[in-house]
């Protein structure tokens, strides 16, 4: 199925690859992200709308699909892709700015987007959409001095259950990706070396963004009746498996 997409995050990263995937897939694409520009270079020869907004801002978020819906009719897929880190600290020197920062961005901003969202699946004829949460490989499994990101995470398994749950009544499914090492801009330093449960700091596999994109865009193309609950896509050689 294809019809309106909804994407936090969409100027850069993995939400710039799911918003080329879908779009090649025929789904119209109403772009949410901080920044005009980068949105409008990937709406560029698209059926595509831009939504300049802050996710962790609620009266940013709600006008931001208020104006979809105003100019799109309706909501079908909801990816919940926008997100940030900090950087490596134990909890005893983790910034209260970084804390809240991450909390607003990853987890509230998640909030905000599906609650809008949702209300709008719920309402239109006809009824129903999907949301795909962006989770992370840190929902099973914490790096060293990430405690804000590892929390955030973790918190995202524990929305799209209960989005799951609550959606069936309304024809609205909600899944989880679950992304490691995809070669993003805040993926970078991987390349050169992170830190690692036994202390040391060493470089990790990466993968082309890309893949993490059609992911989406196959899980988006489902049946409203059927639904990819979690899928775990990641660098082959990174260590989460065994390990490491």
């Amino acid at each position: 199925m294809a019809g309106i997409a909804v994407i936090t995050g969409a100027g850069t990263g993995i939400g710039r690859a799911a918003a080329e995937a879908l779009a090649a897939e025929g789904w119209t694409l109403a772009l949410i992200g901080r920044r005009r520009g980068p949105l409008e270079e990937v709406a560029n020869g698209r059926a595509a709308s831009v939504h300049p907004a802050d996710i962790s801002d609620p009266e940013q978020v709600e006008r931001a699909f208020a104006d979809i819906a105003a100019e799109h009719s309706r909501v079908d897929l909801l990816f919940n892709n926008a997100g940030r880190g900090s950087p490596p600290r134990t909890i005893d020197e983790t910034t209260l700015d970084d804390w809240f920062g991450v909390l607003g961005a990853n987890l509230t901003g998640a909030f905000l987007c599906a609650r809008a969202a949702f209300g709008i699946m719920r309402r239109q004829a006809p009824q129903g959409g999907r949301i795909i949460n962006n989770g992370s490989i840190s929902a099973h499994a914490p790096r060293p001095g990430s405690v804000p990101y590892t929390t955030t995470k973790h918190a995202m398994t524990g929305l799209t259950k209960s989005l799951s749950l609550d959606g069936r009544a309304f024809d609205i499914a909600c899944g989880q990706i679950d992304i490691g090492n995809a070669l993003t801009e805040m993926a970078q330093p991987m390349t050169q070396g992170v830190p690692q449960a036994d202390g040391s700091i060493r470089a990790e596999a990466t993968m082309d963004p890309a893949h993490v994109g059609r992911a989406v865009a196959q899980m988006a193309a489902l049946p409203l009746d059927a639904n990819v609950q979690f899928i775990t896509i990641m660098a082959r050689d990174m260590p989460y498996i065994g390990r490491g």
